[in-house]
């Protein structure tokens, strides 16, 4: 049975430049200074809790970067193929991360594939982005290593 791509479903949000200076204020904005209300077509409001008041506040600030935001469950299991997909590598390369232990994984229940959370996909590729910051200052500092 083919597995419907995680990524592809994913709600993704482009920034608007015309938006741009709402963005960037609402993103100087501290998430628990601010009360966030939605309201309805029938004049009725919901006020949000503040967990989705900070995911508001990061996104704002992404966008106003110029960044397109995606919104995906931490949780969610990708493919290799997926999590090679958003970490710019070969799905091989990844499958060897995973084997060696780099790139956490679990098989599937009663299968042979395996599947990787977002949030193990994320966690690397920060270290990675560390450690490439650190070669870079190394190298800029003209010191061997």
């Amino acid at each position: 049975m083919a597995r419907t791509s995680v990524l592809a479903h994913a709600t993704t949000v482009e920034p608007v430049p015309s938006h741009l200076d709402e963005l960037a204020e609402a993103s100087r904005m501290a998430p628990e200074q601010v009360e966030v209300t939605l309201r309805r077509s029938d004049g009725s409001e919901l006020t949000l809790p503040i967990e989705l008041a900070r995911v508001l506040v990061a996104s704002a600030g992404e966008l106003a970067s110029g960044h397109a935001v995606t919104v995906l469950a931490s949780e969610k299991q990708l493919s290799p193929a997926e999590a090679a997909e958003l970490l710019g590598l070969s799905r091989p390369f990844v499958v060897r991360l995973m084997d060696s232990g780099d790139l956490p994984s679990s098989h599937l229940p009663n299968s042979r594939h395996r599947v990787v959370r977002l949030a193990d996909v994320l966690a690397f590729q920060q270290k990675r982005e560390r450690r490439r910051q650190g070669h870079r200052q190394i190298d800029d500092a003209g010191l061997p290593y």
